[in-house]
């Protein structure tokens, strides 16, 4: 009894998975191919530029004078303010200096006091006629030359303390320190950069624009300052593939263009109050715009051969034909938007494309039959998968 109950399960569940026809596959005719008709939407478009990140100021912070580091005040990525102390130069010949350059002024100092004596008692040894004219011009002479020579002495004792305090580096302007590869006891000169202070609360952030584009800019505008002014707010993304929570703006470019690149250098401000971005990072700009009548086309209905794209165009004999289109580089990975090749209402070939050839004559039919199709021939494989599991259940007993 057994047995007669396992044959009637196992005939009904062939019968079953014969009306599939197919084992659950969609059944399609060998011409039929899901086809769209062309339109149009808007489409927010975005194009990305490799870029620089600088400090609004970057200053490279050198020694005015020769010497022996003896202290470093800062670490790397300290934040300064203009006139910190960041290094110590042994300064010992250099308070030498200013000592020697003392002793001059004390000495010139004498010197004229005696000359400003002698012309004094000279002038009243005149007034009593008992010298004459030249002595007394003499004496005025000296007492001017000794004048001079103190002069030049507090001028040689103000270079002397100038360079004095040369031996303590400070910052130039306030901002965030570099490296630092010098270390106390390193021999530094002036052609040493001891570090590098970046002002970035604000960062520039430097990109290049074909030459065409920015023409293309310009003339809409009507001019370069005028194009910088429309241009939307820009975003920036990081190195780690991350959008910067704040927006830039592009507020300069470049008057020449470089020869090499046929490029236009632009630069767009960001502010930097968490101090995240550092000069001399990269990322990549984002500018977005909008299109109102954009053509987009699923990439799935697209093929590439050698950097160039087609797709198979349905006439009017509903015969296809292989035809390039151009497309914006940008995209979302799911469609593309075509710039040329396409107008709104023609007709292409959706799926199937490598079972086509340029010329076949197909028999379109719309995507919704296409996914029907698709749904009913899941449903089928569910049906039988059901019968097998069944069967398999009763060979168990």
């Amino acid at each position: 009894m057994k047995i007669k109950s396992l044959l009637l399960v196992v005939a009904a569940a062939t019968s079953l998975a014969s009306c599939g026809g197919g084992g659950g596959m969609p059944k399609f005719g060998d011409d039929e191919f899901p086809v769209l008709t062309v339109g149009s939407s808007s489409a927010s478009l975005q194009t990305t530029y490799p870029a620089t990140i600088k400090g609004i100021q970057d200053v490279e912070v050198r020694p005015k004078v020769s010497g022996f580091i003896t202290k470093v005040y800062v670490h790397e990525g300290q934040t300064v303010s203009a006139g910190q102390v960041l290094f110590s130069i042994d300064s010992e010949t250099y308070r030498a200096a200013v000592q020697q350059a003392q002793a001059g002024v004390n000495t010139a100092r004498a010197q004229m006091n005696t000359a400003r004596l002698t012309f004094e008692n000279n002038k009243k040894l005149f007034e009593k006629n008992v010298i004459g004219q030249y002595e007394l011009s003499t004496a005025q002479n000296a007492y001017a030359t000794a004048q001079a020579a103190v002069a030049q002495a507090q001028a040689a004792l103000t270079a002397a303390k100038e360079q004095l305090s040369w031996c303590q580096v400070t910052s130039p302007s306030a901002g965030v320190v570099g490296s630092l590869p010098f270390k106390v006891g390193a021999l530094v000169s002036a052609s040493n950069a001891l570090t590098t202070v970046s002002e970035i609360g604000t960062v520039e952030v430097f990109f290049s624009m074909s030459e065409s584009e920015m023409l293309n800019l310009t003339k809409t505008a009507g001019n370069v300052n005028a194009a910088l002014q429309s241009m939307p707010a820009v975003k920036l993304q990081l190195a780690d593939g991350t959008i910067y929570n704040h927006p830039g703006k592009v507020v300069k470019a470049s008057g020449v263009i470089d020869q090499a690149t046929g490029a236009v250098t632009l630069i767009a401000h960001f502010a930097n109050p968490e101090k995240l971005l550092k000069s001399g990072g990269a990322g990549q700009i984002i500018i977005p715009s909008n299109s109102n009548n954009a053509i987009q086309l699923p990439q799935e209905a697209c093929s590439e051969v050698q950097d160039k794209i087609f797709v198979f165009k349905v006439g009017a004999d509903n015969k296809v034909k292989s035809t390039e289109i151009k497309v914006n580089p940008q995209n979302d990975g799911k469609q593309y938007i075509v710039t040329s090749g396409l107008s709104v209402g023609d007709r292409v070939v959706a799926k199937g494309l490598t079972k086509l050839t340029d010329g076949q004559a197909i028999k379109p039919i719309t995507l919704d039959q296409y996914q029907k199709k698709i749904d009913d021939a899941a449903k089928l494989g569910e049906k039988q998968g059901t019968a097998k599991g069944f069967i398999d259940a009763m060979k168990s007993k």
